[in-house]
């Protein structure tokens, strides 16, 4: 049995159609997981039934209505000079797989119309040397370990949200470790040039 691949796609006209039920939407789109990279499926009505666990006769409807309304074609080969079927071959047509996948063996995909959303790329966790190469460049005096240990133990969330850059974070900790530093400084003892004490340094 032909397996289906990584990928199902259901272009635009499809999705949107007015003429298809959705199970004829969703047929496409398994006939699509399916085609070799000349837009050609095998899987037979059988195969079919037994994914969807529907009968023959819906399994042929939608197959129908999808060729009806011009998006595929079946081609049926005959044992010469009967009935009985030999192979049965399912064409995209206008294939939107071509343009822009291959099998899941060699997986590519083009789409000029991403969202900013599906632009981001995924947070990957550092690791304390790049924490650590990261502090030194900025000359702070963040503790890498320290910064590892407190989101591991938070599993990488920032309040209530997934945390999307480590680096605004270790920024976020210099600001914090300046701004306690001044306070250090502003509560340390004045002392007189002969040692007297003038106080705890309050103002």
């Amino acid at each position: 049995m032909q397996k289906p691949n990584y990928y199902a796609i259901i272009p635009a006209k499809v999705r949107y159609s007015k003429k298809l039920t959705p199970n004829a939407k969703l047929l496409y789109a398994e006939i699509t997981a399916l085609c070799n990279m000349n837009g050609n499926c095998k899987a037979s009505t059988e195969y079919f039934c037994r994914l969807y666990e529907v009968s023959r006769a819906s399994i042929q409807n939608w197959l129908r209505l999808l060729e009806k309304n011009g998006y595929i074609s079946r081609v049926v080969k005959y044992r010469q000079g009967s009935k009985e079927i030999l192979s049965r071959s399912i064409n995209l047509l206008d294939n939107p797989s071509l343009k822009n996948y291959t099998d899941n063996t060699n997986t590519t995909y083009s789409n000029t119309n991403l969202t900013d959303s599906n632009k981001k790329a995924f947070f990957k966790k550092p690791t304390v040397e790049e924490v650590h190469q990261y502090c030194n460049e900025r000359k702070n005096k963040v503790c890498a370990d320290a910064f590892i240990d407190f989101y591991e133990s938070k599993d990488w969330m920032v309040g209530s949200n997934k945390m999307k850059n480590w680096k605004a974070c270790v920024r976020t900790w210099e600001k914090r470790e300046d701004r306690n530093n001044n306070n250090n400084d502003r509560s340390t003892a004045h002392w007189h040039k002969k040692g007297q004490d003038y106080g705890d340094g309050t103002f």
